[in-house]
């Protein structure tokens, strides 16, 4: 997938966003803020993007994050950091992204990726292991990490 698929998707989410009333809000580790500014540059962002929240740090994300103690990528680690940014965000629909890009692995393979959806008090959470090199891996995961924001406004709006 190109940039220019991930601004389609970008696109995509803003057209579905806008005028319903929902605020989005992303919590990412391992993609750096990459998701929160493909979000901030879309159509009527300022209306319904919420903002995001960067936990690199491990303490971050135990403490601001309220991650249980245990592995940071797992499925527990995401949906504890979708849960937290929706209240600290005041959003109701959260993406989260905790994993491996590499090249060595600290916790888990790389390419390990664990991502959470929170959707007003509900939360999913998913692995996918994704191959490449770390720009790869962030990359793919960006774009994973989108079209869960989309599939779950397309369900909201029935379409």
């Amino acid at each position: 997938m190109t940039g220019d698929d991930v601004e389609r998707i970008c696109a995509d989410i803003a057209a579905k966003a806008e005028g319903r009333g929902v605020r989005i809000g992303v919590a990412e580790s391992l993609t750096g803020g990459n998701i929160a500014a493909r979000l901030s540059r879309a159509r009527g962002s300022g209306e319904w993007f919420s903002g995001g929240i960067v936990a690199y740090r491990p303490e971050v994300k135990y403490g601001l994050l309220e991650v249980p103690d245990g592995p940071l990528v797992c499925a527990a680690a995401a949906a504890a950091m979708a849960r937290s940014t929706a209240r600290l965000l005041s959003a109701d629909l959260v993406v989260a992204v905790t994993g491996e890009a590499g090249p060595d692995p600290q916790e888990d393979e790389p390419g390990t990726v664990c991502f959470a959806l929170f959707d007003g008090g509900e939360s999913a959470s998913a692995e996918q292991c994704f191959s490449g090199e770390p720009g790869e891996i962030v990359a793919a995961t960006v774009q994973h990490a989108l079209l869960m924001l989309l599939s779950r406004l397309a369900e909201r709006s029935g379409q």
